[in-house]
């Protein structure tokens, strides 16, 4: 005799040998969710299962900015204006080495990356700094 139990949102049923003889006739419910990383609107999927557990982990706010600047980005060079949003990503995935795995390579190369973004930053801030002594030696 095979039954069914609830047990809040799950069910746990019992089959007889005699049940399992035959085919399933289990149905499965359609996936509601489309399963790429981005929703027919355009819109990041947060819960694509490509993006791993980067979007709910402990460096989820930081993954979340990052992505979503890339993602909106558009700069002849894609993503080029959010160096600072992807290297708090990639700072905050430094502190969880065993959540957010790491190879050398990707250590060497963001360290390259880090003093290129602050030598872009030293000459912002120099450009900041010519462009308001212009405009002060103008009036």
């Amino acid at each position: 005799m095979s039954y069914c139990v609830s047990h809040g949102k799950d069910k746990v049923m019992f089959f007889t040998e005699e049940d399992l003889k035959g085919p399933s006739s289990v149905i499965l419910p359609e996936i509601e969710q489309p399963r790429g990383a981005l929703l027919p609107n355009g819109e990041i999927n947060w819960s694509c299962p490509c993006l791993g557990n980067a979007p709910i982990g402990p460096c989820s706010v930081e993954f979340r900015e990052s992505l979503s600047c890339f993602h909106k980005s558009q700069n002849e060079s894609k993503g080029s204006e959010c160096m600072k949003e992807y290297f708090a990503m990639t700072d905050c995935f430094a502190k969880y080495p065993e959540l957010y795995k790491r190879n050398d390579k990707d250590s060497q190369s963001l360290e390259e990356e880090k003093e290129i973004l602050d030598s872009l930053d030293d000459d912002e801030n120099l450009r900041k700094t010519n462009i308001s002594e212009s405009d002060s030696s103008s009036k």
